[in-house]
């Protein structure tokens, strides 16, 4: 029997208008989001400045990604399995039962309040390279990890501002960007903020999971609750290992993935590394 899976994005996915048409499906959950984040989603979502600020980013992508994915289970779909990445994760942790839409959307807010505050750092998305010399350089470099790992071709790479440049000047690709963030983000350099929202996160009870979850820091398929709220707790100084969840799909008799949320980032990375997945965007109600 082949399975689902749903994927869930994280920042960088954001686009202005998200989640306007949810206002007529989502009332409940829209007015519970505003009582915990004192401002309306729905108007956050149509000011730009607002949306890419990471304090409301991270909590309106969750808001928009549980209400769509609530729609998909009120008209009779369900996931097999389910993964997000970075932030998207915890989209996913709530499909899967882990904890109600509340208790993660005020994990969400610390996340990002926290990741806010972090002002060391820097950046930089890099696609176009040899895996092997990018690997030697990151090793050899200090202060630089590697990030995000999308996908054979693109990774983002995080550390201070000098490791960085140092990795942009020394490795070829075909396109290096530094990115817009207040920190870097996935790395050691936020250890302070994980710190941090160890303690708070401490205080959530999670339940098992109903469906497996597949993690940033650990892509196996786990249900175990205290498996999972370990696997959270790193996650925001650990590796966003997608490149690894992608071709760990058609391991678990994954053949249909679809994309809850904004835009076609994971849809996009998945194609490039696993071929024969049928891939489905879900970003608005009428797409449920």
């Amino acid at each position: 029997m082949t399975k689902t899976a749903w994927v869930f994005p994280g920042q960088g996915a954001q686009a202005v208008g998200m989640g306007a048409d949810l206002a007529d499906f989502s009332s409940a959950q829209l007015a519970e989001a505003e009582e915990i984040l004192g401002k309306s989603v729905i108007e956050i979502c149509q000011d730009e400045t607002l949306l890419n600020d990471t304090r409301y980013t991270q909590p309106c992508l969750y808001v928009v990604e549980c209400a769509l994915a609530d729609l998909l289970i009120e008209k009779g779909h369900k996931p097999d399995i389910v993964a997000g990445h970075s932030l998207g994760e915890y989209s996913a942790l709530y499909v899967a039962g882990v904890f109600d839409f509340a208790s993660g959307l005020r994990l969400v807010k610390r996340r990002a309040e926290l990741m806010s505050q972090a002002s060391e750092g820097a950046m930089a998305a890099l696609m176009g390279f040899k895996r092997d010399e990018l690997d030697a350089k990151i090793a050899e470099t200090a202060g630089v990890v590697l990030a995000n790992d999308n996908n054979p071709g693109q990774v983002v790479i995080s550390g201070t501002p000098e490791a960085v440049d140092t990795v942009i000047e020394e490795i070829k690709t075909s396109r290096a960007v530094k990115l817009n963030v207040s920190g870097a983000f996935h790395s050691p350099l936020m250890a302070d903020a994980s710190k941090a929202f160890e303690s708070i996160l401490a205080e959530v009870s999670f339940n098992n999971a109903s469906i497996p979850v597949m993690s940033n820091v650990d892509p196996s398929p786990e249900t175990d609750a205290i498996a999972l709220k370990e696997r959270l707790t790193q996650q925001m100084t650990g590796s966003v290992r997608w490149r690894e969840i992608s071709l760990n799909l058609p391991d678990q008799g994954v053949a249909s993935v679809v994309e809850v949320g904004p835009g076609k980032v994971l849809t996009g990375l998945i194609k490039r590394t696993c071929k024969g997945l049928e891939l489905k965007n879900v970003s608005t109600a009428d797409a449920t």
